[in-house]
Formats: structure tokens, sequence, C-alpha cells
């Protein structure tokens, strides 16, 4: 059956990207002082001194955005990113627009019903003097970050006595960095990086380009290293730590990078507490979810010889069919996903076509073992409809031509898959599952080839009869080809519409069943014409074709898996809840699917602490935090929220309806119109959750512990 991803070459499959070095600032005078490794506390105190604020001036309001100076470059990009990503406000400072606005005491902050206001609780820079160090802007900055207790993050800078480091010529190092690896210190696992384990390892994707550039320098006084490596003479050498300094406190990073590295990645959740404090607006976890498509059916076979997919319209004597030599599961199959499951602490969703295997038990003599181990073992899986029969459910396919095009009625119009036909296909597969005594969340379901949506160029509107379809059905949440449609969208415009939930296609394509195939597949895509390819690669200027074609017998261990892995770590640890898909076929076989999920998984485990495990969200519960998060992103661009922190008090207002994505350290309580109670679930560390008023109140307020 044909698997409905895109067969194009996957956006920089093998394209590395080069960090920028950082501005140079004046060499400070030399000392040769160290400083001693001190463990800092997330919460730090934010009132003004008693010598500034004077004994009667209230607590401050201190507001839950970042301000973030944005001079272009890739660290300040990755942390806005990271902001962004997780539901962070944030304001940004353009400073390449000449109109931007000047820096001063105004523009940082005010008063608020008779209190001091903090317009921004963290400050992101691109390094420490982006101003100028005898600016009136970096003054205004200075005497805001110390009345107020503001942490500074400086984007990428180098080793100086500025930012309490030695320079890397008195014991310290600098260079490239990829293939180093950067050891997480007992400050840092103590503090805002709780949620690493391992080391973290700087990526080397391509020998032949530096992607990232470092300085590593010897701690001075006030300052306490977070990440660092070994020194030459046996020592330690920074990368990530923190300067406590003239009443200010600033997190130095010395390392390029970008928001798409492995090692910023890693970090980027403990910049973002550093730079809070531990309490802000938004949340993140590790989500992975893997759906398995076409459970039952079979799916066809790649031909090494005519380079295409015997079935496929588009192979010589294609006909849409599985073709002569299939690829289906068997019950030895079956029963290794489940001893693997068990083994790896992982789930499975099981995406079924129940009429496909009723089909074919009818043509093998009446009985499919497949079918009855899955049964045997249903409880533990999750289950998501992928229709009876997998049939295209878009516009009625005229298949005379290559491509196929959508058939026109007499009077020209399209003609279309019927209302009734595609609650049929729904229907009778839920009753199927019901009548096996498999669990099944009717209000999930993945249609054959995310047919029924748009589908370009054929396609470009969704079938008309698909979102009635959909309601007469309870389905509220359809899945969607997130390469082609990233952003979640409503189908129809009643009350309660589906949605969509966008799923990442993996490179393990759906028509192989050894590594073999795969790989020259894989060949296929990714090499020239003139080293026997198609040249997709050359023709698509976002992609990268392969130096020189992999090795059939090797290429898939050897280069395939690391890169899947690698890629889907990377939606892993961007905090996307987007479910991967493959197929039935990827555990078929020699089971290809194994060796990219268990190195995931391990890699997963090494870099991370156990209070940050992996979440396993069903399609329901992704389409509902994809749902949340753009209604929270919809009220912040509007103006909408209003969050702040007084003293141990954080206050969140948001429009009626839409949940608050809130962070704040262990041992918060929530104020209850009576009492108190724990707020949230605990995660890397702290506790989150998305919020809304409770009963008679019209904010979300928080206690923060006092110690």
């Amino acid at each position: 059956m044909d698997s409905g991803r895109s067969r194009t070459p996957r956006t920089g499959a093998a394209r590395t990207r080069r960090a920028a070095r950082p501005p140079r600032t004046a060499r400070a005078p030399r000392t040769a002082r160290l400083a001693a490794l001190a463990a800092a506390g997330l919460l730090a105190t934010v009132v003004p001194s008693a010598q500034a604020a004077g004994a009667a001036t209230p607590t401050p309001r201190i507001d839950l955005t970042v301000l973030v100076v944005d001079d272009g470059g890739s660290a300040v990009e990755a942390i806005t990113a990271e902001l962004r990503g997780s539901g962070v406000p944030y304001r940004t400072l353009d400073l390449n627009d000449p109109g931007r606005p000047v820096v001063s005491a105004a523009f940082l902050s005010d008063t608020v019903d008779g209190r001091p206001r903090a317009k921004y609780q963290g400050v992101v820079l691109p390094h420490e003097a982006v101003f100028g160090p005898d600016s009136a802007e970096q003054a205004a900055l200075v005497a805001y970050e110390r009345g107020f207790g503001i942490p500074q993050v400086d984007a990428y800078t180098w080793a100086h006595p500025g930012v309490g480091l030695d320079y890397t010529s008195d014991g310290g190092w600098s260079g490239v960095l990829d293939g180093a690896t950067g050891h997480v210190t007992p400050a840092g696992r103590a503090g805002a990086f709780r949620d690493l384990r391992g080391p973290v390892v700087f990526e080397d994707n391509a020998p032949a380009v530096a992607e990232s550039y470092g300085y590593a320098g010897r701690p001075r006084a006030g300052y306490t290293s977070f990440l660092d490596m070994p020194a030459a003479d046996g020592g330690r050498i920074s990368l990530i730590g923190e300067y406590a300094h003239d009443g200010r406190r600033e997190l130095v990073v010395t390392f390029a990078y970008n928001r798409h590295q492995r090692q910023f990645r890693a970090l980027a959740r403990g910049i973002v507490e550093w730079l809070t404090q531990g309490v802000h607006l938004g949340r993140s976890r590790d989500y992975l979810s893997v759906h398995v498509d076409d459970v039952l059916a079979p799916d066809a076979r790649w031909d090494t010889v005519r380079d295409c997919t015997p079935g496929d319209l588009d192979c010589p004597g294609g006909d849409g069919a599985a073709g002569a030599n299939p690829i289906r599961m068997t019950a030895a199959d079956a029963a290794y996903a489940a001893a693997w499951q068990q083994a790896s602490g992982f789930r499975l969703d099981l995406v079924y076509n129940g009429g496909q295997g009723e089909q074919w038990k009818t043509e093998h003599g009446g009985t499919d073992p497949l079918a009855a181990r899955l049964i045997a073992d249903r409880a533990q899986y999750r289950w998501i409809n992928h229709t009876y029969t997998h049939p295209f459910l878009g516009c009625v396919q005229d298949t005379t031509t290559v491509p196929w095009s959508c058939a026109k009625d007499a009077t020209g119009a399209t003609r279309w898959v019927t209302r009734s036909e595609i609650s049929a296909q729904i229907r009778d597969n839920l009753n199927w599952a019901t009548g096996k005594g498999i669990s099944v969340d009717r209000a999930e379901l993945v249609t054959g080839e995310h047919s029924g949506l748009r589908t370009l160029p054929q396609q470009p509107v969704d079938n008309p009869n698909l979102a009635g379809a959909l309601a007469d059905n309870g389905v509220k949440w359809t899945a969607s080809d997130n390469s082609r449609e990233p952003a979640q969208r409503t189908l129809g415009t009643s009350s309660g519409a589906a949605k969509t939930v966008p799923r990442h296609p993996m490179n393990v394509y759906y028509n192989v069943g050894t590594a073999a195939e795969m790989t020259d597949e894989y060949n296929w895509i990714y090499t020239s014409r003139a080293d026997g390819g198609s040249g997709l690669c050359e023709n698509n200027p976002a992609s990268t074709c392969l130096p020189a074609p992999l090795d059939t017998a090797t290429g898939y261990a050897s280069h395939i898996v690391p890169q899947e892995a690698r890629t889907a770590l990377a939606h892993v640890m961007g905090n996307d809840p987007r479910p991967h898909y493959v197929h039935q076929s990827n555990l078929a076989e020699e089971r290809l699917l194994y060796p990219v999920l268990d190195r995931v998984l391990a890699d997963h485990r090494a870099l991370f602490a156990d209070n940050t495990p992996l979440v396993n969200p069903s399609q329901r519960e992704t389409g509902t935090e994809l749902d949340r998060r753009a209604a929270w992103d919809r009220a912040l661009a509007a103006g909408q929220v209003t969050a702040y922190r007084i003293g141990t008090t954080v206050t969140v207002k948001a429009p009626a309806g839409v949940a608050a994505p809130i962070t704040a350290p262990d041992g918060t309580r929530r104020q209850l119109l009576l009492g108190t109670t724990e707020f949230g679930a605990a995660y890397a560390g702290t506790r989150s959750d998305w919020s809304t008023p409770d009963l008679l109140q019209n904010a979300v307020t928080l206690k923060l512990p006092t110690t």
C-alpha cells in the first residue's frame, strides 16, 4: 500500500550549519585569581536593596516577560526559538532597526499602582557589552539588573576577565569544538541544568566543516561553572557558567551554536530556567510517540532493479495494489513487538486496517496468525483507526495518467468520495475492533495516505464531504503529514469540528523489508544521476546529495540509522509533541525500525536525568497540546495575557477559556478559594501545568516556596 508520505529528499538531509564566531570586546587587565565552585539556587531574591529602595518601598512587581536584544546572530536566534517554542513571552529589541527604542530606565521599568515594576524578568544579550561598556544604554541596563535582581544571558562571548574567566592563553583553550565533550558540573546539576545526566557531546556531522567554535577559560572569583571540559594540565575550564559581580548575575556562554545543534538543544531548557529563575510562563516536555501505519495490511516492496515500487502508479505496470511480493508482519514479528515494548518501556501506536486483515484471512485459508497474535496482546498497544480497507478518501482518482488526477463529472466538476463512503470506512473499522475486544478512541483517526485532506498538486482543497463524515463518527483528531502541513488546522466550520494532528514521517520507508532494500532506495533518492541515483537531490535546492552511494550491506546501520535517530531525537528535544509515523513493514522481516528507536531511547536516557523522562502522548493528547499552544500564542500576540511576580506570589491572567502554561519550582502551591494545593506535575526538576482559574477566581495564583 502507498505510504502517503513525501518521496522527495528531506530538507537538509546531509547538511550541517556553521556557527559564527563571537564579537570580541577589549581585553581586560589580567588577574590570576580563580573562582571556587558554588551551587547557585534558581529562586534568587529580586527585591532591591534597602539602600536603593528605601525601607518603605513596596516589594516590586516583576513581569513574566523576557527582553531579547537581537543582533541577528545564531545564538540569540536559538534562545529566542526556545522561548517561542515553549510559550515564554518575550519582547525583541532589534539592534539592526534604526528606529528601535532606546534602552533607558523608562523603557525597562515604571510604577504600577504605586509599586515599582520591572517590565522584564530576564535579559538576553548577544554578548556582555553589546551597547558599549561606557554607553548610557549599558548603564541603564546595569542599574536595572542590579536594582531588580534581573539575570542576564550573554548568548555568545569569549573567555576574558570581563565575564569572570581567565584568557584562554592562561591555561584555557580555544578552537573548533566538533566532537568535543562537555561535562555538566555538580553546580549545574544542582541548579538550572538539573534535567541533565550525562555529558554533552558537540555535533560533528561533517568532518570537513567547522560546526562549533568555542573558548574555554579558567573560572575566576565570582564565577560558577555549569558546563566544563578538562584542561591540558588536568584542571577544568568552563564553557557555560554564572558570573556574579557588582550585584548582578550573568550566564556566560563561550561557544557558538544554532537552534538545531544537539548541544544547544540539550542545554536550552536549563538556559531558560536560569534566565527566569525557574518561574515563567511556558512549559516543555520531551515527547515521543510512534505510529505504526497499515497494521494488518500488506505493503508493496521496492524493486531494486527497476528503482520503483510495483503497484505504484509511477512504476511500470503499477495498478495501486500491493504487488506480487508484499511485506507483511508475521505472528513472530508481533510477538517480538510486544516483547520489545516490555524491554524498552516504550509503547507503540498500532494504526490498523481491520478490513485488510479480513481480506488477507480470506485469501489465505481463513486463518491469520498475525491478527490472532496482535489481538491476544491487544492491551499492550494503543490502537488508532486507519479506516477499514485503506481507500483514498479525497477526490475520485483518475489513474489513466501519471501522476493521477481528480476525475471530473459531465459538467467538469470534481468527483468526490461521498460522505457515506467515508463514514462507512470509519465505522466499519471501529466495529471490527469492538468485535475483537480492542479498545480504540473513536475521536482519533488516520486516513489512508492522509487522504481526504488537500493533496498538492492534484487536490488543492479538502474533500468537502470529509468534515461531515468526521463529525458523524465523533472524530475530533485526524492525522496529517507534517512534511506537507506542519500547522494544526480545523476541518469545517461547525462547533467542535475536527482538528488535524501533524505527524513526522520517518525516513524508514514503507516499501522495504530489508536493510539492503532500504539503502538501495535511499541511494536512489539521495545520490546524483552521475552516481546512478534519481537526481532528486540535485533538483531540490533544500537538499544535499550524498558524496557517494552507500554500501547496501552496511549503509543502513552506519549512516541511515544514526541520521534518522538524530532527526527524531531533535524533535524530542525540541518540545515537539507531534508523533512520528512508520509502517508495519518496518516491524517485519529485518525489523528495520528497532535500531532507530533503540538509539533514540538510549541517547535520551544517557543525556537526561530520571526527572526528565520521555512523554508518550496519544493522538488525542497531542492534538489537545497543539490546540492549547495555538490558543496561547494568539492570546500573547493580542496582548491579552498579564503575568507577574510580587515576592513569592505569582499572578497569571489570560482570556476566558485559554489555559496558561506555567512553570515554577518544586514546592510551589496553587491558591484555591479556600487553602492551597500542590501545583502542577513534576518534570525536569520543576513543576508545570496548563492552568485556568478555579471557580470564582479570575486569575491563577501561585505561592512560591520560601526556601
